[in-house]
């Protein structure tokens, strides 16, 4: 199926949108009490946090760390044909991402649950976006 390029324009930015505006929602659990941080460790069956410095470390940095990710992938949404290199790229990571976490689930082991919810959205999301960054692509090569 071939896209009118507006068409992929258009995907590739609400896309883009969707997937930079979930992601900055990272932005609340960098503040959240540890105890708020437990509670929700518990109510997802994961147990108890472990009473180390480095759980409450990487809880906060990593949410960070996705929070900016998602003001970068904001970013690009704002003129997909001035970054449309960098949309590929997101595509391209996202896949490797899913892979990459879908292995750490399975290998940590986590739930099934997590395991399913996690990786493999993940990679469908950057198969999209890779599919659609090759239209807009073939528009500008032609």
């Amino acid at each position: 199926m071939k896209l009118r390029p507006e068409t992929a324009t258009w995907l590739a930015t609400w896309l883009l949108r969707i997937i930079g505006g979930s992601i900055c929602l990272a932005l609340f659990p960098i503040f959240f009490p540890l105890s708020l941080m437990a509670t929700i460790h518990e109510r997802l069956g994961l147990g108890t946090i472990p009473e180390q410095p480095i759980f409450e470390y990487l809880a906060r940095s990593l949410s960070a760390m996705y929070f900016a990710h998602g003001l970068i992938v904001l970013a690009i949404s704002t003129d997909v044909r001035r970054y449309q290199p960098l949309v590929g790229v997101i595509g391209g990571i996202n896949l490797v991402l899913g892979v990459v976490l879908l292995m750490t689930d399975l290998w940590a082991p986590m739930p099934s649950y997590w395991t399913i919810l996690e990786g493999p959205p993940i990679v469908a999301v950057g198969g999209c976006l890779l599919w659609i960054w090759r239209q807009i692509e073939q528009t500008h090569s032609a």
